[in-house]
């Protein structure tokens, strides 16, 4: 059973800034970061490739940086510059190649709050 587990949530003031760690208990093709505030569907953060690979969604580009430890198989999120609007549960997103089919798998989320 594959099981990613987040850390790094917390409350911060506008304007500053929180880091994301995921940690997998297997390797995975791709990594990344949902996000998922209240009343809201959830959505895309970032996305990083096993090879380097990256995609933001828009809202976050400047802002936040994805990069992973292949080795850890960890996937962090570095967000600068944070706004109110950033505030939501932030879920880990993992995607591996098991006997051909892509699975995919998610955290148990951490709870991101940017507030004065």
């Amino acid at each position: 059973q594959v099981q990613l587990v987040e850390s790094g949530g917390g409350l911060v003031q506008p304007g500053g800034s929180l880091r994301l760690s995921c940690a997998a208990s297997g390797s995975m093709n791709v990594m990344g970061w949902f996000r998922q505030a209240p009343g809201k569907q959830r959505e895309l953060v970032a996305l990083i490739t096993s090879g380097g690979s990256t995609n933001y969604a828009d809202s976050v580009k400047g802002r936040f940086t994805i990069s992973r430890d292949n080795a850890k198989n960890t996937v962090y999120l570095q967000m600068n510059s944070l706004e109110p609007e950033d505030t939501a549960v932030y879920y880990c997103n993992g995607r591996a190649l098991v006997r051909g089919v892509l699975q995919f798998y998610w955290g148990q989320g951490t709870q991101v709050t940017v507030s004065s």
